[in-house]
């Protein structure tokens, strides 16, 4: 496989400020660094070029997109709103959402980082590509910032796509450990976009990621939610991508796979409380590299998401892009049987309980796709 990279200087330098972790400095929180700083991403650029990965990676230069690409998911007033702010900086744009001096440009390209790497999959240079772009984007609402996302990297990305003809049916596979509200908001009513989002059930934002939220109108049926509950580990996200991610994406047969790849369901991250180690990360993302060879000639986007252990992080990422390669370094993860051997790693009948649940949108997507054919 020929695999594509992208990652720019100027993603670590979006600057999210002083924190403790999430908690912005008053009279009695003492300031430190913020829990979406730039170490995890340059740990992660590190260990590929130490391990000798990076060699084997097609580097793929990102490029900025417009205001207009923008526009297409966003409001104007946001746009606007974040240009302004990032003017001046150390301030929040939205919930949870700090801000820069120059953050505005900086996520111009991080957004434009996710549509080069799908741009040059579909152009057939790379069969597949991982994007280590920052800020995030999957929390941004179409008129607000929030949850350190600025602008929807991975919806801007495919609507540019979409409009210029190169892109038709998506799948987004949204495996951060938080939901993806802000990309369900923006394909919440569009049946050419399945937007599957597995999290930790009721964990951020509060309220969002139910299973009964499964699209409106012409898009009802095409946005399937799998809210796992806190402390799922390597069982339940293997069953629920075998009893719902793949058979909804072999119903759906996208013309390409694109994952929101936050590696914050891991065991030792300080804002999720999953269980999750770097090889139940490389078989989840072997089970997607395989469901794309069948549906859509292999055409696999990974652009990356949260994930806030600066020490495992890499770890995480670093199996995945080995498996998108089909390269196997000497890099040992020191972490990976130790999570295996912490309790309850198996299935638990009350995880089973809310995959069977979701399992049944399978059926549901296959009966609109059904009647949408016979239309």
């Amino acid at each position: 496989m020929t695999t594509g990279y992208v990652f720019h200087e100027h993603y670590l330098w979006h600057d999210t400020g002083t924190s403790a972790q999430m908690m912005p400095p008053d009279r009695f929180v003492e300031p430190g660094l913020h829990v979406e700083a730039p170490a995890t991403k340059r740990r992660l650029n590190g260990l590929l070029h130490v391990s000798g990965l990076a060699r084997h990676l097609v580097r793929i230069e990102p490029e900025p997109v417009t205001a207009e690409d923008l526009a297409r998911v966003h409001t104007r007033r946001h746009i606007e709103n974040i240009q302004e702010l990032s003017k001046v900086g150390g301030i929040y744009a939205g919930p949870q959402a700090p801000i820069g001096r120059g953050s505005y440009e900086i996520a111009l390209l991080s957004a434009g980082g996710t549509w080069m790497a799908m741009a040059t999959v579909l152009s057939g240079r790379v069969d597949n590509a991982y994007a280590l772009v920052r800020p995030p984007g999957h929390h941004a609402e179409p008129d607000s910032a929030m949850g350190y996302c600025l602008f929807g990297n991975a919806p801007v990305a495919i609507r540019r796509l979409q409009a210029e003809g190169l892109l038709g049916r998506v799948a987004i596979v949204d495996w951060d450990v938080h939901h993806g509200n802000g990309t369900e908001s923006a394909f919440y009513d569009d049946p050419s976009v399945l937007a599957i989002s597995i999290h930790q059930d009721n964990l951020y934002p509060i309220g969002r990621g139910a299973v009964a939220d499964n699209g409106s109108g012409d898009g009802e049926g095409f946005n399937i939610n799998i809210p796992l509950p806190p402390g799922s580990g390597t069982g339940a996200y293997e069953a629920a991508f075998d009893r719902v991610v793949l058979p909804a994406l072999q119903a759906f047969r996208p013309d390409m796979i694109v994952v929101t790849s936050g590696f914050d369901g891991a065991g030792f991250d300080p804002l999720g409380r999953m269980m999750l180690n770097s090889e139940c990360y490389r078989r989840l993302a072997r089970r997607l590299a395989g469901a794309a060879a069948e549906l859509c000639g292999g055409r696999l986007v990974m652009t990356h998401e949260g994930g806030y252990s600066e020490g495992y992080v890499p770890f995480c990422g670093h199996a995945v892009i080995e498996t998108l390669a089909g390269v196997r370094t000497e890099v040992v993860d020191p972490l990976t049987d130790h999570i295996d051997e912490w309790g309850w790693q198996a299935l638990q009948p009350h995880q089973d309980v809310m995959i069977a649940r979701a399992e049944g949108l399978v059926d549901r997507l296959a009966a609109r796709l059904s009647a949408r054919a016979g239309r």
